[in-house]
C-alpha cells in the first residue's frame, strides 16, 4: 500500500441536491472501479450532517498529478459528472492527499 496514492475528498451538498449527488457519485464510482489503476474507495455520508459526504480513495498512481492526468482527463463518465457537480455543492469540494503510517485489520 505504500506505493499507492491515497486521498480523501469532502463534499458539502445543497440539501435539495442530495439524491442527485448520491446518484451521480455512485455512477462515477461504479465506472471508476473498472479502471486498471483503481484499488478501492469508500463513500460515506457524515452521521451528524446528512448533506456532507466523504470519499476515501486508493489508486495505484505515483502522484496526484499522474492521477489527474490519467483518471480525470478524457473520461466521459467523469466529464459528465464534473459538468453538473458544481451546481450540487454548497461549497467547493476539498481534497487531501494522505501519507500512510500504518494499517490494522482484524
Amino acid at each position: 500500500m505504500q506505493n499507492n496514492l491515497i486521498f480523501y475528498v469532502e463534499f458539502d451538498v445543497k440539501p435539495e441536491c442530495v439524491e442527485r449527488f448520491i446518484q451521480g457519485a455512485t455512477q462515477v464510482l461504479e465506472a471508476m472501479s473498472k479502471e486498471s489503476t483503481f484499488v478501492s474507495t469508500q463513500f460515506h455520508r457524515h452521521a451528524d450532517n446528512p448533506t456532507k459526504f466523504s470519499l476515501y480513495e486508493v489508486w495505484n498512481e505515483p502522484s496526484m498529478e499522474d492521477f489527474m492526468k490519467n483518471q480525470l482527463n478524457g473520461k466521459q463518465y467523469r466529464d459528465d459528472y464534473e459538468a453538473y457537480l458544481p451546481d450540487l455543492l454548497a461549497s467547493p469540494r476539498t481534497f487531501s492527499v494522505l501519507e500512510p503510517i500504518g494499517s490494522w485489520e482484524k
